[in-house]
């Protein structure tokens, strides 16, 4: 299976939207770049189904294009008004002939999930490795109504404790995929959380200038 960022490039504000290129292909989130239907075209002739992390804008904006074009299931914890189904914390998923694990993870959003599996893990925005606030461990910004950083830290704690030590790469939200040396040279996605659970506890603002 190959993973595209498919949002990658682009000179508008959104989130990563990954392109799992494999048996039946699956988008996870689908960001807000005009013409991502385009580049998911490039790639694969169909597209079985988007799996959303959160309904935040910067995440849907292009989703109805995306489905329209594909006529691709929908697949999210909130209701939506084209969700073919939910998703509930616990549930096991197949994307792509792998198998992850939906992880309920609020605080940056009230309906936010990850999808944890064996080798990787898709973290929408509750931790990211880097996004102009922290390098090397950051988390998603709390201090918009309807957010919480108390949450957000349960949230990190719940990911860490479901998180298997198998898992080599990080695909959040927001800046670069995080991947891991299994020679052991650079840290574990496990301490990516940890640091940015750390950082989250402090309780000071992620953005000061704000």
């Amino acid at each position: 299976m190959e993973i595209h960022t498919v949002t990658e490039g682009t000179t508008e504000f959104t989130c990563n939207a990954y392109l799992l290129d494999g048996p039946d292909p699956v988008l996870v989130d689908a960001g807000t770049m005009q013409g991502v239907e385009d580049v998911i075209a490039e790639r694969v002739d169909d597209l079985s189904a988007v799996y959303l992390t959160h309904q935040h804008r910067d995440h849907v904006g292009e989703l109805d294009a995306v489905l329209d074009r594909f006529d691709a299931d929908l697949y999210a914890y909130d209701d939506h008004p084209r969700r073919t189904a939910s998703l509930e914390d616990g549930q096991e998923v197949d994307l792509c002939g792998e198998a992850y694990e939906i992880v309920y993870t609020p605080g940056h959003a009230d309906d936010h999930v990850a999808f944890v599996g064996e080798k990787r893990v898709f973290s929408g925005d509750v931790v990211v490795y880097n996004d102009g606030a922290f390098d090397d461990g950051s988390f998603g910004r709390t201090d918009l109504p309807g957010q919480s950083r108390e949450r957000l830290i349960e949230s990190l704690e719940t990911l860490l404790d479901r998180l298997s030590d198998t898992v080599e790469a990080l695909y959040a939200g927001h800046g670069d995929v995080y991947r891991a040396d299994p020679e052991g040279e650079r840290e574990s996605v496990r301490d990516v959380i940890e640091r940015a659970l750390e950082r989250a506890e402090r309780r000071e603002p992620k953005y000061p200038d704000e």
